[in-house]
């Protein structure tokens, strides 16, 4: 299955700026897979390391801070060849070995002719602590869940795609493409893009092993819970967790701690709430009072909406049947859109450096699902997944921010149009929202 991230690890390997990489993501999002992949086109051979399985390795770690000898006592243990420029090293479940994750201070700045790329389940975890980290001495990526684009191309549907790059214009999408559109959309709301279940539908075509996927993936998460340093937390974690999907299905999304358990308090629960945001397993957006910059001066702190890495296990966890595929417009409608809403944060994450927020008024009541902030603009999101498009809190939002507001942005199941300043994209075409913007503004300034 082809991923877009391949693009950026090989502007890694051809960077003469290339520090050792850490690569991010959730357990199971295929971060070893793309690795070795990555080596396997691109290198002459790889050398493979697993920390976890190999316990033993941990220890040419403690004893020096000579990469020369390190590296040979690798090569020594495993029998594998290193050769510096034509060899990928991977570094395999580094999470629980910080000697190894101090020691790529000393391959940055003693041996930068060998390609080592890093990889770790909780890695998120272990670099939120307060310990010892080789700071600026290590390059940075994440990969996430697939994208609806690159679940396109692992179901065979290149022509679709093919003509979602094309699109140079806001004009309607004819009925030939929206209409298939729309159902690859639905089966992705349902399968989501962890690399495994989407394996298990679009090779296999096979909805019971899909769902088990998905399920052994939710498993996994939650044994992962058991691993925070204070086992009291244990059960916060979980309870947070499974109250996600109904926190989402409330008409106001706000996350209420007492829905996760009656009496909750946010001093209690919050330890356990941080650990699954530094495990990657949620993202938090915060309330935001105003459109300003920088978007995160502008945080609620005491307001804020949980959503899950993917719109698969959420769809999962909420124990919504695959069977609602069939049934209409009900995988985008149900619990209040929370899935739609949970697609398109996925994919706001993938083009737009900071997180995007949200905003609300009580009294009356408004609120806009999110604010993203591209360049120096910040942009107001609805995300619609009805018949109704009335956009009365985007319209709220303009009467407020008048000066501030370039462009409001609509998602939903109607074509793609710019009425005025308010852009209408179809939820399938969220990939390709920061080129439609680009697009709709100059338009706007044309007219």
């Amino acid at each position: 299955m082809k991923r877009f991230i391949m693009d950026k690890l090989i502007e890694w390997k051809e960077s003469k700026y290339r520090k050792p990489l850490l690569l991010k993501g959730v357990r199971q999002v295929g971060k070893t897979w793309i690795l070795k992949e990555f080596g396997r086109l691109h290198y002459d051979n790889i050398a493979y390391f697993n920390f976890d399985e190999n316990i033993e390795y941990r220890q040419f770690f403690e004893t020096t801070k000579d990469t020369g000898r390190i590296l040979q006592n690798l090569v020594f243990a495993s029998g594998q060849t290193i050769t510096p420029e034509r060899t990928l090293i991977i570094f395999d479940e580094i999470q629980d070995c910080p000697n190894v994750i101090n020691s790529l201070k000393y391959f940055c700045e003693n041996v930068r002719e060998y390609h080592l790329a890093c990889a770790g389940s909780l890695l998120g975890i272990t670099l939120a602590r307060p310990v010892s980290f080789p700071v600026g001495k290590v390059d940075f990526m994440e990969i996430n869940p697939m994208t609806l684009s690159e679940f396109l191309l692992a179901n065979g549907d290149d022509n679709l795609l093919g003509y979602l790059r094309n699109v140079d214009s806001i004009s309607p999408i004819p009925d030939a493409f929206f209409n298939p559109l729309k159902e690859k959309l639905k089966m992705y709301l349902v399968v989501g893009g962890m690399p495994e279940a989407v394996k298990m539908w679009t090779q296999e075509r096979n909805t019971d092993l899909m769902q088990a996927a998905l399920l052994n993936i939710l498993n996994a998460y939650e044994r992962d819970f058991a691993k925070h340093p204070e086992p009291k937390d244990f059960p916060k974690i979980s309870l947070i967790w499974k109250s996600i999907p109904s926190q989402l299905a409330r008409e106001n999304k706000k996350f209420i701690y007492k829905a996760a358990k009656e009496g909750a308090r946010a001093r209690e629960y919050e330890d356990a709430l941080q650990w699954l945001v530094d495990a990657q397993l949620v993202h938090k957006i915060y309330r935001s009072s105003a459109p300003g910059l920088p978007i995160s001066a502008y945080d609620d702190l005491s307001a804020f909406k949980l959503y899950l890495v993917d719109v698969g296990l959420l769809r999962r966890l909420s124990l919504l049947a695959p069977s609602a595929f069939s049934e209409g417009n009900r995988l985008f409608t149900e619990f209040r859109g929370a899935l739609s809403e949970n697609f398109i944060l996925q994919a706001l994450l993938n083009q737009f450096e900071a997180t995007p927020r949200y905003w609300s008024v009580l009294n009356p009541s408004y609120e806009v699902d999110f604010l993203i902030q591209r360049e120096n603009d910040i942009y107001p999101i609805e995300v619609k997944s009805d018949v109704n498009v009335n956009s009365i809190s985007l319209d709220k939002f303009k009467e407020k921010f008048s000066d501030k507001v370039r462009l409001r942005i609509r998602y939903s199941l109607e074509n793609l149009k710019l009425d005025g300043d308010l852009l209408n994209i179809p939820l399938f075409m969220v990939d390709f929202t920061d080129e439609l913007i680009d697009i709709a503004l100059k338009n706007k300034s044309d007219n």
